[in-house]
């Protein structure tokens, strides 16, 4: 389907769930497994688990139809069926727009195009250091080495295709715009995130509040960066909430479980990546948890995405060309 008829169909569909109280994205985490084992997350390492098959994740899709949808995890790579996971969700409308979010470690030039032929619009990757203070980071030796390997061998055609996702902590807000520079080398994008102790009860890496007045002026630099270089994504706003974040350790107004949503490896559905309450479907969800939601504990990059005015939302979405 052509480009242009593949962001009328996610607009359509956005629209849509907007007014039926449906999800705009769905974060499919298809294993809580990780080759990974990051101090900030609560994954990491083999897991045991029950697992959906394709089927059964394409059939939820269908029940829930949100327009985007994020491959995730633990570490989505490790499954060996996750080709057919990410092309069994597939509609003739070409909805939806897919995003796989990995740490990269399993990627290799075979496998973006393998994945990009089976339906993969974007790739989120994980890189919270500009160096090799990455791989101690995410406990994977040479990974930073990997990822900067990789990216300059792929096409410019993949290469667009390429966010990478820093998590900003108390230990690299100073690496902040080193990574944007880093990110205008590669040829791809940048995208930040707040660390949220709820992962983990661990706030040793929210940024303190005498360090935010140093976070803001990192900030603004990024935004004068930003002005002549278009690789960073997130904008004023949101890198404005990022320190609101910080400083109130809280945005009101969580919209989990109606703008966004999480599926379990298992198939069933919880509000977000940080509460893992299951449940059976949507309806249950709302009533159970979305309707009495007080949360103001996070402010990660789905929630953001999709709380923004919808014509923000959007616009940041490009599809591909898509054969069906």
């Amino acid at each position: 389907m052509a480009g242009i008829g593949r962001q009328l169909s996610i607009a359509k569909r956005g629209i849509s769930n907007i007014f039926a109280t449906r999800p705009l994205c769905v974060s499919f985490e298809i294993t809580h497994a990780c080759n990974a084992d990051c101090d900030h997350c609560h994954r990491g390492g083999p897991v045991e688990e029950n697992q959906a098959s394709p089927a059964d994740f394409a059939r939820i899709y269908r029940e829930l139809s949100p327009p985007v949808i994020q491959v995730s995890g633990g570490e989505p790579m490790l499954r060996k069926d996750v080709l057919d996971i990410i092309r069994g969700v597939q509609q003739p409308d070409g909805t939806p727009y897919i995003i796989l979010v990995t740490n990269g470690s399993l990627l290799t030039p075979e496998a973006i195009t393998q994945t990009i032929d089976a339906g993969v619009d974007a790739y989120s990757i994980s890189l919270d250091y500009p160096d090799d203070r990455h791989d101690e980071f995410r406990m994977i030796p040479g990974l930073f080495e990997h990822l900067r390997d990789l990216i300059s061998s792929v096409t410019p055609d993949q290469r667009r295709r390429i966010t990478l996702n820093c998590v900003v902590q108390s230990d690299n807000f100073r690496e902040l715009l080193p990574l944007a520079k880093l990110a205008t080398d590669w040829g791809v994008c940048l995208n930040y995130s707040p660390y949220t102790w709820l992962r983990t009860g661990d706030k040793r890496y929210v940024v303190p509040k005498e360090d935010l007045p140093e976070l803001r002026q990192i900030f603004n630099d990024i935004l004068d960066y930003q002005r002549t270089h278009d690789m960073v994504k997130s904008n004023a706003t949101f890198l404005n909430n990022i320190v609101a974040f910080f400083d109130d350790k809280g945005i009101p107004g969580c919209r989990a479980g109606e703008r966004f949503l999480v599926v379990n490896p298992d198939g069933t559905l919880s509000p977000c990546g940080l509460i893992t309450k299951a449940y059976p479907n949507q309806k249950q969800l709302i009533e159970g948890f979305s309707r009495g939601n007080g949360c103001t504990a996070c402010n990660t990059s789905i929630r953001s995405w999709t709380e923004r005015p919808f014509s923000m939302f959007f616009s940041s979405i490009r599809p591909s060309t898509k054969s069906l």
